[in-house]
């Protein structure tokens, strides 16, 4: 079971940061995490390599492994031109399913019907590895990320569309939990703050560290 945080107990409900945003705890249960953590280490083994993506000369603490569409700050290409050259692996059958029963979880059944994830940004955090305050403005298409989380819990902060200062709103993402945005929040400036260590569930089949998956309908042409 998820290891829960003093007060937090009383808040692991799901429930809307913003119109467009909705946090849904406990989403995934153990063995279905163990099968995404065994598929990621298939990934980041794959024909190009789990990587720290650079932002012009600075790398990211964050390592990172793509499916479908290799992402690098500023846009996504079908090879992997600033790794090995390679292209990346497809999305999977079983992700794109997986995209589409995240958005009804959120209650948009609409949008689930249709939605096709083309990229996957799997995202590896140490126990010193953060995100700064972005957007995931790399898109043309409007439709909702869907975000995972796997491993030791997090600190997320979730903002606004404005600018990367306040208004925002820190809560604690454990393994299992989902995170939906899209609408008016889909360019809300977001973050994580901390890896918080030894908080992550038995029989995962992750010792430390953070899994972050995150989908995106990108809206490129094919």
């Amino acid at each position: 079971m998820t290891q829960l945080f003093g007060d937090d107990a009383f808040e692991r409900v799901p429930r809307v940061l913003a119109p467009g945003a909705t946090w849904v705890p406990d989403w995934l249960d153990v063995e279905q995490q163990a099968w995404i953590v065994r598929r990621f280490a298939e990934w980041a083994d794959g024909p190009v390599p789990i990587r720290h993506p650079r932002v012009g000369a600075h790398e990211m603490s964050v390592r990172n492994v793509c499916l479908g569409r290799h992402w690098r700050p500023g846009g996504y290409s079908r090879v992997a031109d600033d790794v090995n050259g390679r292209a990346v692996l497809p999305v999977p059958d079983w992700l794109v399913r997986l995209g589409r029963r995240a958005i009804a979880a959120t209650g948009d059944a609409e949008t689930a019907a249709s939605y096709t994830p083309d990229a996957v940004l799997a995202n590896y955090y140490d126990l010193d590895a953060h995100m700064g305050m972005h957007q995931d403005r790399d898109e043309p298409s409007g439709a909702p990320v869907v975000s995972i989380s796997i491993g030791d819990s997090c600190t997320f902060r979730f903002g606004n569309t404005a600018g990367r200062g306040r208004p925002y709103e820190d809560i604690r993402l454990a393994s299992g939990d989902l995170f939906v945005f899209g609408g008016p929040a889909r360019l809300a400036f977001h973050g994580v703050v901390r890896i918080h260590p030894g908080t992550a569930p038995s029989g995962i089949g992750l010792a430390s560290g953070r899994i972050n998956l995150t989908l995106r309908s990108t809206g490129l042409a094919p």
